[in-house]
């Protein structure tokens, strides 16, 4: 295995939407069976290696304040995941700039995660499809491994079974998160609505089809969550009146959401609106859809 020259590496590591999201069971050991149509947001975390310096972490951006220790960031767990498996992985300093909110259900700590693995395959030669990745990114955490390419993806199991690639349209998008942290865990322990069976199949490609096809596959976890963080009620019901808006839906386990919108005018001019009159939300116009992780 030879080794990358380059001396500073770059991956964006984008927010993780789930456009639908459902309980299909619990297992013996407590996690739940999930299926769930996954894509990617234009916003994004910014990771840096620098090869050669020593290995560390410096964390910047909005949200670097409310990231914990950067001991326990899943950007050195997956480093440390990968050094165990690899014998004299080549490493070093990684700069991130966290622009996701963090404990936010957009996967901002997983997502993270997976371009580091990314970043580590680039620098020591590791094809980006090699098994010992995606291996490495589920030792890591269970959303890790839709994030290891982030593309749309229908993610089922605890987050280890992923369907090929699908092609969506791009979606324009707000994403609103009120300023709350929301633990999943907690989540969990709120909900009891477990369903049977999986139902996500022919997903469409076409926008206004795709809109109408998720009017059909929500959010489990919605209702649970809001008992959990009422906020993200006030949210959903303020998206839901915004002018041009085709659908809003509560990602992952909360407290984030997102509003759907025929158009990137109409999302900016939502985005403006909700800043004026929400000033504690985090409010963010993007697009949904395939994104580039490199940046």
């Amino acid at each position: 295995m030879g080794f990358c020259v380059s001396a500073t590496l770059t991956e964006k590591a984008p927010a993780k939407i789930n456009l639908t999201l459902r309980v299909l069971g619990r297992r013996a050991d407590g996690y739940h069976e999930l299926e769930s149509l996954v894509a990617f947001a234009g916003v994004a975390d910014t990771l840096t290696l620098q090869t050669d310096s020593e290995i560390g972490l410096r964390i910047t951006g909005p949200f670097a304040s409310k990231t914990g220790s950067a001991a326990d960031n899943l950007v050195l767990k997956a480093l440390t995941a990968l050094q165990r498996r690899v014998p004299d992985l080549k490493a070093g300093r990684f700069l991130l700039e966290k622009n996701i909110p963090v404990a936010a259900g957009i996967g901002g700590g997983s997502t993270d995660a997976a371009a580091t693995l990314r970043l580590l395959a680039r620098a020591n030669n590791i094809v980006p499809d090699d098994p010992l990745l995606a291996s490495t990114a589920l030792a890591v955490g269970a959303d890790v491994p839709v994030c290891l390419d982030p593309v749309p993806r229908i993610m089922r199991g605890v987050g280890e079974l992923l369907s090929r690639p699908l092609e969506l349209p791009v979606l324009p998008a707000l994403l609103v998160n009120p300023g709350v942290p929301v633990v999943t865990r907690d989540v969990f322990g709120k909900f009891s609505g477990v369903q049977g069976g999986s139902n996500l199949a022919n997903v469409p490609r076409e926008f206004d089809a795709l809109v109408e096809w998720l009017k059909h596959h929500g959010n489990d976890l919605t209702a649970a969550a809001s008992a959990c963080v009422p906020a993200i009620t006030e949210v959903l019901a303020v998206l839901s009146t915004l002018r041009g808006v085709k659908l809003a839906r509560m990602s992952g386990s909360g407290a984030t959401c997102f509003a759907l919108f025929g158009s990137r005018g109409e999302a900016a001019a939502a985005m403006e609106r909700l800043k004026g009159e929400q000033r504690d939300w985090w409010v963010c116009d993007t697009t949904i859809g395939p994104v580039m992780a490199r940046a």
